[in-house]
């Protein structure tokens, strides 16, 4: 594969946007969504103006997919060794991971990762929103986010955290996380789901910023 074309790798969740979970994990997908800009725009966009100089939008897109769709399933097979324990931060990797994947797919279309649309963009793709004009407005702060309508219930942080989660990364990690209690059963469960989810939201990625999921 030609270096050049290569994603950088994929950093660790900060510890910043922990504390942000923590602290309103009714609102994590925004968090994330945020977050993921900031952190990832900057790569996305330098990464993007190297690749598009010798290879086509559609080349830089299937390898920031296939790249991505890899890295997530490495992420489930380690964090399953560790069991129920580590269910939290599986599913805030994972979203951090999907997240970027969206960033560096928009930018290998073209799309400036930098906009203030992106972050809506990558909310919507993940079915947190319904379209990213509402899901700009739950990003601005304005009124309640669906995400906090969501989980206006009884459960303790802990609790609404990985509820939030569990509904960013898709439904097959929301039943893969039942599983982890099972430390050796769930590594390998762990990666391939977490590969499948990676996998159906970039090809929702591929489509919505290049016309189709071709790879």
């Amino acid at each position: 594969m030609d270096e050049a074309l290569e994603a950088p790798e994929v950093e660790a969740v900060p510890e910043s946007l922990w504390e942000r979970l923590r602290a309103e994990p009714e609102r994590a997908p925004e968090h994330i969504a945020l977050a993921s800009a900031e952190r990832f725009a900057p790569a996305a966009e330098r990464w993007a103006a190297m690749t598009l100089t010798h290879h086509t939008p559609t080349e830089a897109a299937a390898v920031a997919y296939r790249k991505h769709v890899l890295r997530s399933g490495v992420e489930g097979a380690a964090a399953g060794l560790g069991g129920a324990f580590t269910i939290v931060p599986d599913l805030a990797a994972l979203a951090w991971i999907q997240g970027r994947m969206v960033f560096f797919i928009a930018a290998a279309h073209g799309f400036d990762p930098r906009h203030p649309m992106r972050p809506a963009e990558l909310l919507t793709l993940q079915g947190i929103y319904s379209t990213p004009a509402e899901a700009r407005v739950g990003l601005d702060g304005a009124g309640t986010s669906l995400a906090a309508q969501f989980v206006r219930s009884k459960r303790g942080g802990d609790d609404q955290l990985v509820a939030r989660l569990v509904k960013l990364v898709g439904r097959k990690a929301a039943k893969r996380a039942l599983l982890k209690a099972v430390p050796v059963l769930s590594s390998p469960i762990s990666a391939v789901q977490n590969r499948a989810a990676t996998a159906e939201l970039g090809k929702r990625t591929l489509t919505y910023y290049g016309g189709s999921a071709s790879l």
